[in-house]
């Protein structure tokens, strides 16, 4: 069962913060999520519309120029990153699963242009990359661009078609709430061709159950501890 540290090792640093990321890296981590933004010609590393939860600034996001940004505090003194600086950090340790959060599906060349750069500048694999969203309108037209990356669509539901939606999209892999998975969703899922993962999933009997339902993957804010817990189950 594939371990995805969500927006980074985020129990241990600050989420979606290179410090995050590298503390994934450290604790040998196979794969990372994060989430990004489109902010004034920039993609940036963070995961709420808005800055409270989790910087020093104040408002929406997309109120402030880059600039602005730079300058917040997102935690223990780390600024928020841009997406090239995190995939510098992770393009050569991780299976690398990017959140689209805000992005415009109106142009989608800025997003195609930091992967493209990365590949040519990093040796980013992207077989290595998996891009996800809620927006499954955004997948869809990532799709018919750029047929080459994965994708992952995402739920925070259980649809009446199971993982129908998911299939339609072409997507490499469905996205479900640990609340809702069930054994018929992920046996429809697998019978479709799709990897399951499952978020967030952090506690010791979480782990257990999406052992027994045969989830592919999980994401967990504390990589290394559920790596752990994991080794219990099999071990036992």
């Amino acid at each position: 069962m594939l371990i995805f540290a969500h927006r980074g090792a985020s129990a241990l640093e600050p989420e979606n913060t290179l410090p995050a990321l590298n503390a994934a890296c450290t604790a040998d981590t196979v794969a990372v999520e994060f989430d990004i933004h489109q902010v004034d010609g920039k993609l940036m590393v963070i995961h709420d519309r808005y800055l409270e939860r989790t910087t020093s600034g104040s408002g929406l996001l997309i109120a402030h120029n880059f600039v602005q940004l730079r300058q917040l505090d997102a935690g223990n003194g780390a600024v928020i990153p841009t997406l090239d600086e995190a995939l510098a950090v992770v393009a050569q340790q991780c299976i690398i699963n990017i959140e689209l959060k805000g992005i415009a599906i109106e142009d989608l060349s800025l997003l195609f242009q930091y992967l493209d750069d990365a590949r040519a500048v990093l040796k980013l694999d992207f077989n290595k990359i998996l891009l996800s969203s809620f927006n499954h309108h955004l997948l869809q037209a990532i799709y018919r661009q750029r047929p080459e990356f994965n994708l992952g669509a995402l739920t925070a539901g259980l649809p009446l078609g199971h993982a129908k939606f998911a299939e339609q999209l072409a997507a490499y892999s469905v996205h479900i709430v640990v609340d809702y998975v069930s054994a018929e969703f992920v046996s429809d899922a697998h019978q479709r061709g799709l990897q399951v993962y499952v978020y967030i999933v952090d506690k010791l009997p979480d782990i257990k159950k999406m052992k027994a339902l045969g989830v592919d993957g999980i994401f967990a804010n504390n990589p290394a501890q559920a790596r752990q817990y994991l080794q219990q189950i099999n071990f036992k």
